[in-house]
Formats: C-alpha cells, structure tokens, sequence
C-alpha cells in the first residue's frame, strides 16, 4: 500500500491504498463520502460522476495513483449546505423517483454548467448523455438543469 495526500471537498487528505484502488472506493470505504454511488463499474452508468479539477470523471474508473495532484470534488463538496441551485432545481422540479443516480447526475450537470452556463436543450441532452436513470427522470432532469442555468 502507498500513501497518498488528496484534495477532496477543499480539504488535504491522507489516504493508504494499493495504487490501483478506484476513487469510488477511496471515497466512500476510505473517507466515509458515501454520497458518489456504485452502479455499474465500468464508468457505463455514471452513478459515481465526481469532479475531477471541475471536470466530471467515472471515479470507479479512475485508480488513487492518477489523482496526484488534481481536486476532487464530491456530491458532498458541492454545496456546504446542499443549496447549489442544481440541488435546490432537483427539488423544484420533484426530480428524484429512487435517487442512487441523482448525485452523478447533479454533479455532471454541475461540470456542464461551468463549461456553458446557458446551454440549450440539446447541449443539456448531449452533456447528460452518459448518465442512466433507471426511473426515467430524463424530462425532469432537462428542465432542471434548464432552470439553473437560468438561475445562475
């Protein structure tokens, strides 16, 4: 096992693990962050979308050893008081059915607003592409991110 020196959430954190451990495990088995999900394994799904230096990355797809120095980003980091207007557009437009997929998708709309704070329909389709809902919340995640970006 190595030890390595992360960024998470804005704060430095030790972590020892085998070099080729996913960030999904070191987040939730190592920190405790149990907010990024494990829903397919092979960054298919993005149920574990994290921030990786503002972009969005499959963290069961990214091993500790690539991280060096780059800041990660959780579900938890992105708001210390869960009231980023995505997470306050997720609840006004009732979002949610089961909830494993949201924080991935929150986080992946996250990074599209950074990158493009007024996208269209399409480029919101585009952008969210990867991220699977088995409820099929599609039409309600699209108004969502549509009504934060309005309201940035």
């Amino acid at each position: 096992m190595a030890t390595y020196q992360l960024t998470i959430n804005g704060k430095q954190q030790t972590v020892e693990a085998d070099a080729d451990t996913p960030m999904l495990w070191v987040l939730r088995d190592y920190l405790d962050l149990k907010g990024t999900k494990f829903g397919c394994g092979i960054a298919q799904c993005g149920a574990c979308t994290i921030h990786m230096d503002g972009n969005a990355v499959r963290s069961c797809s990214i091993p500790v050893s690539a991280v060096s120095e780059a800041k990660i980003t959780t579900i938890e980091g992105l708001s210390k008081k869960a009231d980023h207007v995505l997470q306050k557009a997720w609840v006004e437009h009732d979002v949610p059915q089961c909830g494993y997929c949201q924080a991935g998708q929150i986080m992946n709309a996250a990074a599209l607003l950074q990158r493009n704070s007024s996208p269209s329909m399409d480029e919101i389709e585009t952008a969210m592409n990867g991220n699977l809902c088995r409820c099929g919340t599609y039409n309600k995640i699209k108004a969502a991110i549509s009504s934060a970006a309005s309201n940035l």
